[in-house]
């Protein structure tokens, strides 16, 4: 079939004009195949939409109607049938046979007259996904919240093949750092399962809050739920005072989980819970301090430092006590009395239990420990969180779920049945698949949304940064390991510097979208410059949505060196081609009337400020970008 398709395709192409009838069309994430052909599907007024199949696909097509009165004001036709009519969208399910669906995928055939769109009768999430497709074809207006004014709306004829690569095609959402109500965190889902992701970590637990109720533990929300609020740079904060209100934080109960997981299955997600042990426990031990190996009074952390990462070498520690404790049999109880009801909350078949960052210098000094270490033949601390982890699984695997951690959970033997999480680079994944363990790839070098995407004289300060075109670099499948290992890979945001939705948006998009390639398309269909072209036709649909993101690629990319102990030399450069970069020196304000870049500029001795500024066919595509001298010298290691 695509074989013939494809001689079809080249035919057509073959005659003067055909390829610049229509605009190329931009889906993201790019389909397996797509051959583009001439015309349109138009409609303006009356619009059926046919569904064969059960109440599943009914659903579906609700959603679409929804999507579509909601936007343009047609109200679509919808009802059952088992064939496309005129002015039709036909959603149809198809027997498996040669030429059908693969799993988790459809066709899309758009004709001038019909819309036909099919998947397999036992597995609706293809035809969801299938609409997704077929809405990123409708005018960019159909992202938008308001009615508009009636209009005539046209699709391009296409015919399109698509399946996933991967099965798990997730991201991570922190609402531990900084808690997201119930509607933010349908307002992310809505946002995901346009580009195909369909799975919604959340991490539930952390040093500065605890946001999941556990009904047999009362405490761990009414008092590790909250926190002094701060702001500012996390990380930096001064301790909190201890008569400092701690109102700042939320929860979800049972109920708000409930309508969470129903409404992330609605649209084929799944829920990934988190609860980490046995670092990053704060909020745990201030409401249980029994549970800690170090005894003391113990506050949710408010965002200042307590872990010092030394650098060079060494290992980080902490400046208190954030473990539970693995001597203490009180914790294991606590584990299960947890896991019981995250198990029945939630109905994905796994459940992550953390294990990362654990500050262990604590440990060393617990006779505890040191008689836990004795009893059971233990020969240093790695081998004392892995006989955590193990017990930790036991009880996960009592529930009737299968466990996945970070990758730290390697450490001192793994556990028998646990999927690892690879976050400190593909290194622990590779290790874990080689064991024969199941993996999800997520290594900060490509996947760790939470860092910086362009200078950080313009974007909010993080430790590190993930520029876009590093991301659509990221292959979750490393050379040499058992493919069927390799479940998929998901996006991590981290929420110390993240304060509200509109910035949890800036940061996952434009990101979001070379995480969902690379874990949807085929490996050969990857290509930048094609990647960035229906990025920026996706950022119109983002500002119809009023969906924010960042236009970091647009950016200049400073090179500082030095000539000698005074002399600073810069090379400019862009993320993305056929940008010109305009600057100044003399604290005016550069436009395209100003130099544009060619060669290495050497900075006047006297200068205060370097202002850079990129352009596009004579307008202005990047942010300003006010570069103080002081930092150019810090780079280039001038004191």
């Amino acid at each position: 079939m695509r074989k013939s398709l494809l001689a079809v395709g080249l035919l057509l192409l073959s005659f003067p004009g055909f390829a610049q009838s229509n605009p190329p069309i931009a889906v993201i994430p790019q389909p397996v195949y797509l051959l583009q052909g001439k015309g349109y599907f138009t409609f303006s007024g009356k619009l059926s939409i046919i569904f064969s199949g059960d109440e599943e696909i009914r659903k579906i097509a609700g959603h679409l109607a929804t999507r579509i009165e909601k936007a343009s004001g047609i109200k679509p036709v919808i009802k059952k049938g088992t064939a496309a009519e005129p002015n039709s969208i036909f959603l149809k399910t198809a027997g498996s046979r040669a030429g059908s669906p693969a799993p988790g995928g459809y066709t899309l055939e758009v004709t001038p007259k019909t819309i036909t769109l099919v998947s397999l009768p036992m597995n609706p999430a293809g035809m969801f996904h299938g609409v997704q497709t077929l809405l990123q074809l409708f005018p960019k207006e159909i992202e938008s919240n308001t009615h508009l004014s009636p209009r005539q709306w046209k699709i391009p004829v296409v015919t399109i093949q698509d399946s996933p690569r991967f099965g798990w095609r997730g991201l991570m959402l922190d609402v531990s750092r900084h808690f997201f109500t119930v509607p933010q965190v349908k307002d992310y889902i809505d946002q995901m399962v346009k580009y195909k992701f369909n799975l919604l970590h959340l991490h539930l637990t952390d040093d500065q809050g605890w946001r999941l109720q556990i009904k047999s533990l009362p405490k761990l929300t009414e008092v590790g739920a909250w926190r002094v609020e701060k702001t500012g740079t996390f990380g930096r904060f001064s301790p909190p005072a201890a008569d400092e209100p701690r109102t700042y934080g939320g929860f979800y109960t049972h109920e708000d989980i409930k309508e969470i997981v129903r409404y992330a299955a609605e649209r084929y997600v799944d829920i990934l819970p988190e609860i980490d042990f046995p670092g990053h426990s704060l909020a745990a031990l201030a409401s249980y301090p029994e549970l800690s190996c170090t005894p003391g009074t113990y506050a949710v952390n408010s965002g200042e430092q307590f872990m010092i990462w030394p650098g060079g070498g060494q290992h980080f520690y902490g400046t208190l006590d954030n473990t539970l404790c693995p001597a203490n049999e009180k914790v294991y109880d606590f584990i299960d009395k947890v896991f019981t009801e995250v198990a029945q909350l939630f109905p994905f078949g796994y459940i992550h239990m953390g294990g990362d960052e654990t500050a262990r210098n604590f440990w060393e000094k617990t006779e505890q420990i040191k008689a836990l270490m004795q009893k059971e033949k233990l020969k240093d601390l790695d081998e004392v969180q892995s006989y955590f982890v193990k017990r930790v699984e036991k009880i996960i695997n009592a529930k009737g779920k299968k466990m996945i951690g970070w990758d730290e959970i390697l450490q001192g033997g793994l556990a028998p049945n646990a999927a690892v999480m690879s976050w400190r680079g593909m290194k622990g994944g590779i290790e874990a698949a080689k064991q024969g363990h199941e993996v999800v790839m997520s290594p900060t070098d490509f996947a760790y949304i939470d860092y910086m995407q362009g200078d950080a004289v313009l974007e909010p300060p993080v430790y590190a940064s993930l520029r876009l075109k590093k991301a659509y670099q990221f292959e979750p499948l490393p050379e040499g390991v058992d493919p069927a290992l390799i479940k998929g890979g998901q996006a991590n945001l981290w929420t110390e510097q993240v304060y509200n939705m509109r910035h949890a948006q800036y940061m996952t998009w434009p990101r979001g979208f070379a995480i969902a390639e690379a874990l949807w398309s085929p490996k050969e269909k990857r290509n930048w410059n094609d990647f960035v072209s229906r990025v920026e036709r996706h950022f119109e649909r983002l500002d119809a949505a009023a969906v924010k993101y960042a236009p970091s690629m647009y950016d200049a990319i400073f090179e500082v060196s030095k000539k000698d102990t005074a002399t600073i030399i810069v090379k400019l450069a862009t993320e993305i081609e056929g940008l010109s970069v305009h600057y100044s020196f003399d604290n005016s304000f550069p436009d395209n009337f100003y130099p544009a870049y060619s060669t290495p500029l050497t900075v006047p001795k006297d200068a205060a400020a370097m202002k850079v500024i990129t352009y596009r066919d004579n307008k202005p595509v990047g942010r300003l970008m006010v570069m103080p001298v002081a930092e150019l010298k810090k780079r280039a290691g001038i004191k």
